[in-house]
């Protein structure tokens, strides 16, 4: 067999594992459709309220089904033996990696459909005004925060400690984030300060540009150079720290 048909086969089989595992399939989609329905409850009477917490909550679904998945399964992998003996099966080492990957991208995309098929049936979103707006920042948050992921798995030293590691990040960045997208960006100091310097905030303002206001790449350009720059960070750090071995015996 081709090395695509390979890579392709592992990706099927990558998606019938993750179906199979019912921790991954709630933290991947059940977990941003509960936060959406949460904040949904909270800010019904407002609709201005909702038209930003559905491409936020959008964001979040992208990171949880990114940055959180992977840095967990890279870890899991590694630590269980699992990418040592795959560079011994016919299965080429980037065909394995680029399945695992897809296979990520697949739930984002995803996860960002029903989101906004939410928030269209429910939330009374309306559909995107910029469609090639969202494919760029989807794309772009997608890569962005799969490196990140990759990156951070570089750093939980064994398969109990990836949860503690991943929320770590996860959670803190979700809370802040959260704060000053919902609120007066200004009013909020250093809480401010940090969520701009980090990807989720510019991820959701890029999504809230094509899904509510119609506003235009160039418009959030700004926001798009920061996830790209942080996709070249998180993109050198998975690179250089990439280990087919485990860390710990």
């Amino acid at each position: 067999m081709s090395d695509v048909a390979l890579a392709w086969r592992q990706y099927r089989l990558e998606r019938r594992l993750f179906w199979r595992n019912p921790s991954a399939a709630f933290f991947g989609f059940v977990f941003p459709l509960l936060l959406l329905g949460l904040l949904g409850a909270i800010f019904a009477s407002s609709q201005s309220d909702l038209d930003r917490v559905v491409p936020y909550v959008a964001a979040t679904s992208i990171m949880a089904t990114t940055f959180s998945a992977l840095a967990m399964s890279m870890t899991v992998l590694r630590e269980q033996g699992v990418l040592k003996r795959m560079r011994g099966t016919p299965l080429p080492s980037g065909g394995y990696l680029v399945a695992l990957g897809a296979s990520a991208v697949t739930n984002a995309v995803l996860q960002v459909a029903v989101v906004v098929v939410a928030g269209k049936l429910v939330f009374g979103v309306g559909w995107p005004v910029d469609w090639l707006e969202l494919v760029v920042f989807t794309a772009a948050g997608v890569a962005c925060l799969a490196s990140l992921g990759v990156a951070m798995a570089h750093a939980i030293p064994n398969v109990d400690a990836a949860p503690a590691f991943s929320n770590a990040v996860f959670l803190p960045v979700v809370a802040i984030s959260g704060i000053v997208y919902g609120g007066d960006a200004g009013s909020n100091g250093v809480l401010s300060d940090l969520a701009r310097a980090l990807p989720l905030v510019h991820l959701a303002d890029g999504l809230h540009g094509a899904m509510v206001t119609g506003s235009s790449l160039a418009d959030n350009a700004g926001g798009l150079a920061v996830i790209v720059l942080w996709l070249v960070f998180g993109a050198i750090l998975a690179v250089r720290g990439f280990s087919w071995e485990q860390k710990r015996s």
